[in-house]
């Protein structure tokens, strides 16, 4: 049996169906537990074992209208996914966009802003599933960003993205490249 803090295996299985070797950053959102978990590969010259390790799990918020991939649903969608483009960076916690454009802050004006402080714009990497025609998460423009309403982060709340807290987004930031990978899941 494998060990709670590797890979979730069907993200795995998806990866070697699609052909996307596992990044060495890896994020897994589980919608029924409303949680981010940030995986990492050890370098190469740090360790043997070249599994990913658990490195944090964070609360989030999914789609308070569900599970899927229609174009507008609103829902969230599932299956494996990469960080296309990172919006926001230089910018201070509490950046509010529209249509990736900044428009103000939260704590000028724009209190409960719907996208803050960072943007991590997902492609869908499944043809048919979440790739392509009327399910493509990249033309639904799914993120991972910020809210203005944090006290919802934990349940269902966001119209198709996923929600993180400034001071787990800003870090995340920092640290994933364009190109990781992301596993969005059920459980």
């Amino acid at each position: 049996m494998k060990s709670k803090s590797s890979l979730p295996p069907e993200a795995v299985r998806a990866c070697t169906h699609h052909g996307f070797p596992p990044t060495r950053y890896f994020l897994a959102v589980d919608i029924g537990r409303q949680t981010t978990s940030l995986f990492v590969r050890p370098a190469a010259m740090a360790a043997p074992d070249r599994r990913h390790k658990l490195l944090k799990t964070l609360r989030c918020s999914t789609s308070k209208f569900g599970i899927g991939e229609s174009a507008h649903s609103n829902t969230t969608p599932r299956g494996l996914h990469r960080v296309a483009e990172k919006i926001g960076g230089g910018w201070p916690v509490g950046t509010a966009f529209t249509t990736r454009k900044v428009t103000g802050f939260t704590w000028h004006g724009r209190p409960m802003a719907p996208i803050t402080t960072r943007i991590f714009w997902l492609e869908g990497l499944e043809p048919g599933f979440n790739r392509g025609g009327n399910v493509d998460t990249y033309a639904r423009y799914i993120y991972i960003h910020g809210t203005g309403n944090e006290t919802t982060l934990g349940r269902p709340d966001s119209h198709g993205c996923v929600h993180l807290a400034a001071i787990d987004l800003m870090p995340l930031y920092d640290l994933l490249p364009e190109g990781t990978l992301v596993w969005i899941a059920e459980r």
